[in-house]
């Protein structure tokens, strides 16, 4: 999962990726829903073996399609692997899970186990700060809590798997033991929560590659997340269908909101090279506050339920083999009781798993006072590749300034070279655009027109950036469809010129005095190449394209 979307984050530029990771975060939600239902019918037609089963010809089709359809850039680097920090942040993880799961419930807070394993847990958090700040390639670099958007977004996806996995672990439960309704029957009950959470997941994505603007998403979505377990709280025995169906959609509406859109910001607030790592960083906290969640929130309902039980029988006579510990330790119990007694013991469990959703509130309601300090970034048009001077030797070496000259026009020449320049033209000329969509534009400007595919085909642009940049510039209405043909509208040519304007200026502070107009040097001969490349050049004309002059 994380490196799913990791891929994303490096093939796709921030402006865009929301609808990207929308889609993940709709599947992620719905599969998260689906599958407790795909189980329960397993569980009741075949085997609780088929829930394992299944994964094998699933994963099977998955290898298959990732092995045929995805095609990404190789990049030949060395990396070392922090097996040491990988090993110490599992252990920390584990220590921490099992002191929330075992504490109260098998061991009491003060036994020797629970204070043996709170202590391992901050011993191995120490060595894992120590390892990580000597690690060549750290698993989770500690530079990263550094980056308040980072620092911020790692702690609501705590807060968001705290509060989602805490609470979505309950409701089948509730369902089955309190409405007595089939395995299969609760997963069909619970779709109203997949479709809030599709509906969500994909419009935010949508609304944020269109403006760029992300943050009302997290405070919306902490904030409904926190109402939803606030209605969920009200449910008792009785309520209706109708009334569980609502809840529910309103549940999942505030977690599509949230969920993704953190992993975006996150991808947005760091640099190339740590890409990666702060994806799987802040996908971490999510699991292990998920983690976290199921291991509190069984100890409170554990808790409370026993509690309910112990005051709804006290006094009461029940059938041999029955008692408040055999009611706790298995609901089927409850069938065998008196019609009398049932009422009772269904009223205990409801309102034990709803005190699990009015104490998750709170938690939801502190992502939503966390949310309103991230800092609201522009989200931006390109993916970020490494500066040019990363990839140059270390070697100190001396240049005149005419060499400097020749040397950056040579980096403008390459590929990754000329992404980068196409970034810095929009950015001065006050665009927020993908390259390929001002390297399109500034051709259409040229030859008046440009069929796509015919472009694709003649430059060295991949068809994938090609294709991005089309649906960029229809959605804005820089440019219209006639026939096959792309053409500038209106707007597409204003913008189109003073991307024109910024190349030029661009150049001019990049050549200084060195440029002079008649001054034929291989200079003068190298700028007037790059200056073709970047405006379009002759092989790249289209069939019947009308050439406008430009400067």
């Amino acid at each position: 999962m994380v490196l799913s979307m990791a891929i994303v984050g490096d093939l796709v530029p921030p402006r865009e990726r929301g609808r990207y990771q929308g889609l993940f975060g709709a599947v992620f939600g719905a599969t998260s829903v689906l599958g407790p239902l795909l189980g329960g019918l397993f569980t009741e037609q075949l085997s609780w073996r088929w829930v394992f089963y299944v994964n094998l010809p699933v994963g099977v089709v998955a290898l298959a399609v990732i092995a045929a359809a995805l095609r990404i850039p190789r990049r030949t680097a060395h990396h070392a692997i922090d097996y040491g920090g990988t090993f110490l942040i599992a252990a920390v993880a584990t220590c921490l899970v099992l002191v929330a799961s075992l504490g109260g419930t098998t061991w009491a807070w003060d036994s020797a186990q629970i204070i043996g394993l709170a202590v391992l847990g901050v011993l191995l958090a120490v060595a894992f700060v120590a390892v990580e700040r000597r690690a060549a390639e750290p698993v989770l670099p500690l530079k990263l809590f550094g980056i308040r958007t980072f620092a911020l977004a790692a702690v609501i996806s705590f807060i968001v798997g705290f509060a989602m996995f805490g609470a979505m672990t309950y409701l089948p439960t509730f369902l089955q033991v309190v409405h007595g309704i089939s395995p299969t029957l609760s997963g069909v009950h619970m779709l109203p929560m997949v479709a809030g959470l599709l509906l969500s997941s994909t419009v935010s994505g949508q609304i944020v590659s269109r403006t760029g603007r992300w943050k009302v998403f997290p405070v919306a979505g902490t904030a409904v997340t926190a109402l939803g377990l606030l209605l969920l709280h009200r449910l008792d025995e009785h309520s209706p269908t109708a009334e569980m169906s609502v809840y529910f959609f309103v549940f999942g509406l505030g977690l599509g909101l949230v969920m993704q859109v953190l992993v975006l910001i996150v991808q947005n607030a760091v640099s190339y090279e740590d890409l990666g790592v702060a994806t799987s960083g802040v996908t971490f906290f999510r699991s292990i506050g998920a983690s976290f969640g199921v291991a509190v929130f069984g100890t409170v309902f554990a808790s409370r339920l026993g509690d309910q039980l112990a005051d709804a029988f006290r006094g009461v006579r029940l059938p041999a083999g029955a008692s408040p510990d055999t009611l706790k330790a298995d609901p089927r119990g409850i069938a065998a009781l008196p019609p009398a007694l049932r009422p009772a013991a269904l009223h205990a469990y409801a309102s034990a798993i709803t005190d699990v959703f009015l104490y998750a509130a709170p938690v939801a309601g502190l992502g939503f006072l966390l949310a309103w300090f991230l800092k609201e970034d522009r989200l931006r048009g390109s993916v970020t590749a490494p500066d040019v001077s990363e990839t140059l030797p270390p070697n100190p070496v001396e240049r005149s300034s005419h060499d400097e000259v020749c040397r950056a026009l040579s980096v403008l020449g390459t590929r990754e070279g000329r992404r980068q320049v196409y970034r810095e033209i929009t950015e001065r000329a006050g665009y927020d655009l993908l390259p390929a969509a001002g390297w399109m534009l500034l051709r259409m400007r040229r030859y008046g027109s440009v069929e796509p595919a015919v472009l694709a085909e003649r430059s060295p642009v991949p068809l994938q950036a090609v294709m991005a940049a089309v649906r960029q510039v229809e959605e804005r209405r820089l440019a219209e469809r006639r026939g096959l043909d792309l053409v500038l509208t209106g707007t597409g040519r204003e913008v189109a010129e003073r991307l024109a304007e910024a190349r030029e200026e661009s150049l001019a502070e990049l050549l200084g005095d060195w440029w002079q107009p008649g001054r034929e040097t291989d200079l003068t001969r190298l700028v007037r190449d790059l200056t073709g490349e970047l405006c379009g050049a002759e092989s790249e004309r289209p069939h019947n394209g009308t050439v406008t002059k430009v400067s």
